[in-house]
This record gives structure tokens, sequence and C-alpha cells, in this order.
């Protein structure tokens, strides 16, 4: 969705929340942003099935938490904050069979920056890069999901990560941070695909 789109579905959002349709902008932002963030729920949580479980619940609470939606961030960025902590409390849940991942566990979405060539198209070279990218941390994959494949501000990466709203002063040091971690992510992933014969060393 380029950012026009985007901008033209926040204000519909807005002006919805505003005349307390709730129910109706949980429908439009499901159809506008669910995509995309079931993608990011499929990539961490492994498992298809949870996937439908969790992505049932995230409708759900959208809907409830919609009241309480303050309007201090953008729509998209607090969608993100209600999908994490969705998928934490799966991975919390009695009955999950899978190990409980840290407060980063929404951060498998497995990137690769856009500034990409000819043959990163290629399919086998893509999935030999995705490989890559999986060798990163979970926190590493999530910045690289919310800052090139979502489009986030360093902003909204640091107030999505935190999963709650920030003072400014510790927001716009956060995103600082995250923006030198991203330099240091380009970097490695480079040398992985170097090591790996996907990239010139020159």
């Amino acid at each position: 969705m380029d950012s026009s789109r985007r901008k033209k579905l926040e204000e519909q959002l807005r002006a919805l929340c505003q005349a307390r349709q709730y129910g109706r902008a949980a429908a439009i932002a499901l159809e506008g942003y669910g995509a995309e963030i079931r993608k990011v729920m499929k990539v961490t949580l492994r498992n298809e099935s949870r996937v439908d479980d969790a992505f049932s619940a995230f409708s759900e609470n959208l809907l409830t938490s919609l009241p309480g939606f303050r309007w201090e961030s953008s729509f998209r960025t607090w969608i993100y904050g209600v999908a994490r902590n969705t998928c934490l409390h799966s991975f919390r849940a009695p009955d999950a069979r899978e190990q409980p991942l840290p407060e980063e566990a929404l951060e498998k979405q497995p990137m690769i920056e856009r500034t990409v060539t000819q043959p990163w198209l290629r399919t086998e070279v893509k999935s030999r890069f995705k490989a890559l990218q999986e060798r990163l941390t979970p926190h590493e994959q999530r910045i690289l999901s919310l800052r090139v494949e979502s489009g986030l501000s360093w902003t909204e990466v640091a107030r999505a990560m935190a999963g709650r709203e920030l003072p400014p002063a510790e927001l716009e040091k956060r995103a600082a941070v995250l923006r030198q971690q991203f330099q240091r992510i380009k970097a490695r992933l480079r040398l992985l695909a170097i090591d790996e014969e996907l990239l010139s060393s020159h």
C-alpha cells in the first residue's frame, strides 16, 4: 500500500472511530491491514493452525480495543501493537506446542532491503537470502520487518517494538538506537551474503 492510500485509510478509520462506528472501522482495518498482519503472524508463529487462532483472536482484540485507542500514534502502528500482544499471548498459552519467546516474539518477519539488484529477483537466490535473514536474531528480524517491508518511520518502529506509548524523549532515544542497530544488521547481512557468494566483496 502506498503512502497516499495509507493516508486515506487512516483518515477513514479515524472518522469512523470518532463516529463510534467501531465495527465498521474494524472491518475496514482488517481489509486494509489484515494481509500484512497475517503475514507477520505466519512467520512469527510458524504453525498454520496457530496463525488461524491468533488472527481470529487479533480480530476480536481489535474490535474490543478500538474504543480505547487515543490516536497518539498512527492506526497502523497501533494495530501492529495489538497483533504483537496477541502473538505473545499465543506463545504463552498453556497449550502452546513451542517454547515461548521473550518480549521480541513478533520479530520473525524475514526481510531484505529494498535496494535489490537483478540477481535478487530470481526465486532460488531470493530463497537463499531469506535463509540468511533467518540467521539473524528475532529482534533484528523485526527491525527489518517494521522498517523495510512495513515502511514505518523510526519513531513508529520504536513505538511498535515497545508495544506502548513512550515519552517523546525516550521515543527519540530508542529510535536513534534502532537506526544504529539497523546499520549493523545491513552490514552483517552483507557479510553473510558475501560468505554465501550471493554478493561480490568488491
